[in-house]
């Protein structure tokens, strides 16, 4: 929890948008967890009076909020970039009925592709939408922009979108905070039908408010000290938001500067202002020539993309490489065009419990249609052995249609993807399996939690956001009841058995559901069990354990009488899993006794 004792703090630009929100009074939270977005919604629920939720997905999460500002409620819904495509059938018509208690919805956009499978800019998803677009360039952007939003959220009747991006979301910078408001809860929901039953007839008018208002939110763009104009040197003017400004005012600090905080409306006469009193405009920003094109579209003769890449994070160095091929000499860049650092690619953890499952497909020659998860590392060395992932709840449609149109199949179809992510959009396509009687596996990997973003509950896990108990589905009865015949519950630190299951479920003919339970081995439920170790004179170097991609388990140095290498398993990391221990076929991985710990 954020203390209120001082009047500076060093926040990410997470824990400061749950700040500013607070300070502007909200009430109600929802989201669904995605990074970079996920401590939010962690942070906010550490308050007093307030509510805050999971929701099963983005699109629920934001129909939720919807309903909490339709009774007067300030509302905070956030998502990762890619959630808002789940949400955006809603969004876009919420945008005509307009607000009645204050409303943001938070996108944390994800440049460099940390943990996402794409890199799209929803400062366009803003503008297509047609509401208010702010763009924080650090924390106490964040803090402010999120204050803000609610009130202009209220004056202009609109949902407001507060985009962030990786590099801000977790980044600390020094905030300055102020007092909570009382939170601001609605007394209940208001009918106005011509307002929120959008059937054409009311609609038309509505888009026509829609238009009045984008008039009224320009105006407010170009007023809006936070679209901050800086006349200085008038060789060069620089138009810039978000992260890319703190570069390029570190770099160029004597240029002249137009900072966009809020992008769409585009402050367009802030920028002819710009243009008319510099010779030469840049425009530096991440991703999508986003304020370059809005910037050409007023008649500003601007460069931009020609210089700054369209691909990635920007950082100093980028920059600095793009003003010095801008032909600006007195910045000297340290990389070349091209340079590249060597990535290390992300394991499956010691312990997962995911591992056995993929390790029996690989061995059953399974076509994998994968999903958005943990379980997506399976597609790398070295067990290769999932081969699509588009988007969460895709696994499962990309199985049916190669089931129901191959007509010489190779290999068996099998849908894989976690209990979270079956939750949030999975149910709808074992529908369509069971609808089309799809000869086809889905397997569930249920570990109780979201465990790629940190751990968070979810409708089968028990608990709340904050921390009470609540209604656990029964992912089981769930699926008997949709009408499969064949379900296996598999445990998947029992290798062989699970094998035998996950077997017999892809020979059934027709749909069939296997549901791998364990917990996540981030977040044991079982008492801690001892580590385990090599003992080298039974091994014989074989590398079958080397196979399951342990991160617990390397090459010693060590060598068998034939020169093979002896694993050595770190005893700092293992779960005691046993997966290595029912792999090996020598009898050579022991656990680890008290007299043993001494010296292993």
């Amino acid at each position: 929890m954020i203390e209120m004792n001082e009047k500076k703090v060093l926040l990410f630009g997470n824990e400061a948008i749950a700040q500013g929100a607070r300070e502007a009074g909200v009430y109600f939270a929802a989201a669904y967890p995605g990074t970079p977005s996920t401590e939010i919604l962690e942070v906010f629920a550490t308050f007093p009076g307030i509510y805050a939720k999971w929701s099963p997905n983005e699109k629920v999460a934001l129909e939720v909020g919807i309903g909490a500002s339709l009774s007067g409620t300030r509302t905070l819904v956030c998502m990762k970039h890619v959630g808002v495509n789940v949400a955006m059938d809603p969004l876009m018509t919420f945008t005509y009925t307009g607000v009645n208690g204050g409303f943001v919805l938070v996108s944390a956009d994800d440049p460099e592709l940390h943990s996402s499978q794409n890199e799209q800019d929803n400062r366009i998803l803003g503008k297509f939408a047609k509401i208010p677009t702010f763009d924080p360039s650090d924390s106490q952007d964040c803090l402010d922009f999120t204050k803000l939003g609610y009130d202009v959220s209220e004056k202009f009747n609109t949902p407001v979108l507060l985009r962030e991006t990786t590099r801000i979301a977790h980044a600390k910078s020094l905030v300055k905070i102020g007092e909570w408001k009382e939170p601001v809860r609605g007394q209940f929901f208001k009918r106005d039908t011509s307002r929120f039953v959008m059937m054409p007839i009311f609609a038309k008018s509505r888009h026509t408010f829609v238009e009045a208002r984008t008039l009224e939110l320009q105006k407010f763009s170009n007023e809006w000290e936070g679209n901050q104009l800086e006349l200085k040197d008038p060789e060069i003017g620089i138009i810039t938001s978000g992260v890319a400004y703190q570069y390029i005012r570190e770099l160029l600090p004597n240029a002249s500067f137009l900072k966009v905080g809020l992008v769409w409306p585009f402050p367009d006469e802030k920028a002819k202002k710009l243009a008319a009193y510099c010779k030469r405009i840049l425009v530096v920003e991440e991703l999508e020539p986003f304020l370059e094109d809005e910037a050409k579209l007023i008649g500003i003769k601007c460069e931009g993309k020609k210089y700054f890449p369209r691909e990635g994070e920007l950082n100093l160095d980028k920059v600095a490489l793009g003003l010095y091929e801008a032909g600006i000499k007195e910045i000297k860049p340290t990389i070349k065009r091209g340079t590249e650092v060597l990535p290390r690619p992300p394991v499956l953890c010691p312990g997962c419990p995911h591992r056995g499952v993929f390790m029996a497909l690989s061995k059953l020659n399974a076509d994998v249609f994968g999903d958005i998860g943990c379980y997506t590392l399976s597609a790398l060395q070295p067990l290769e052995s999932l081969h699509t992932c588009l988007c969460m709840g895709a696994s499962i449609g990309n199985a049916v249609g190669v089931a129901i149109t191959s007509t010489e199949p190779k290999h068996p179809p099998v849908a894989v993807l976690g209990d979270s992510t079956f939750l949030h959009s999975g149910v709808t396509g074992l529908m369509d399996m069971v609808y089309t009687q799809a000869n086809m596996t889905l397997v569930i990997l249920d570990n109780e939690i979201t465990a790629m973003t940190g751990g968070q509950d979810h409708p089968s896990s028990g608990r709340d956001l904050m921390g009470n108990p609540a209604p656990k589905i029964n992912l089981e009865k769930l699926v008997r009841s949709m009408g499969i015949e064949k379900v296996e519950i598999v445990d998947t630190y029992d290798f062989d058995e699970a094998f035998k299951q996950i077997k017999s479920a892809i020979e059934f003919p027709g749909p069939s559901v296997v549901i791998a339970h364990r917990p996540c081995a981030l977040f044991p439920k079982k008492a801690k069990i001892k580590p385990y170790y090599v003992k080298e004179e039974p091994c014989t170097g074989c590398g079958l354990c080397l196979k399951i991609g342990c991160p617990a388990l390397s090459a010693s140095g060590k060598k068998t009488a034939k020169g093979l290498d002896i694993p050595v398993i770190d005893a700092t990391v293992c779960t005691g899993c046993t997966l290595c221990v029912q792999v090996c076929k020598f009898d050579a991985i022991d656990p680890i006794t008290i007299e043993e710990e001494v010296t292993v």
